[in-house]
């Protein structure tokens, strides 16, 4: 299965429009110290009812510290009969460098 993936100038397009989830698959610890405003923070804790109470044709965009392990998530969404879901490349880190991000 090929994983859609998407820029981080794109994903901002999308965060601007307010058109997509943005889903934060890191570490408590690091989601605490800084993520993308409005970003929903996943484990396997909290992964089974976002699958439930989510709209499966939403947008969502996945993201990790550098676009690898949310490639792995991506899959599982689509997998999970998700229909509009992306990893971003980069992750985190690139996203960081350019543009506003938040802590707890």
């Amino acid at each position: 299965m090929e994983i859609p993936q998407i820029q981080i100038h794109e994903a901002k397009k999308k965060f601007d429009e307010k058109s997509s989830l943005f889903v934060d698959i890191r570490d408590p610890g690091s989601y605490q110290q800084a993520h993308i405003p409005g970003a929903i923070h996943l484990n396997d804790g909290n992964v089974q009812e976002f699958l439930q109470n989510t709209a499966k044709d939403c947008d969502v965009v996945v993201y990790c510290y550098h676009g690898n392990s949310s490639m792995g998530a991506a899959g599982y969404f689509l997998e999970n009969g998700f229909t509009n879901v992306a990893s971003m490349m980069g992750g985190f880190e690139a996203w960081r460098q350019v543009y506003e991000h938040e802590a707890e």
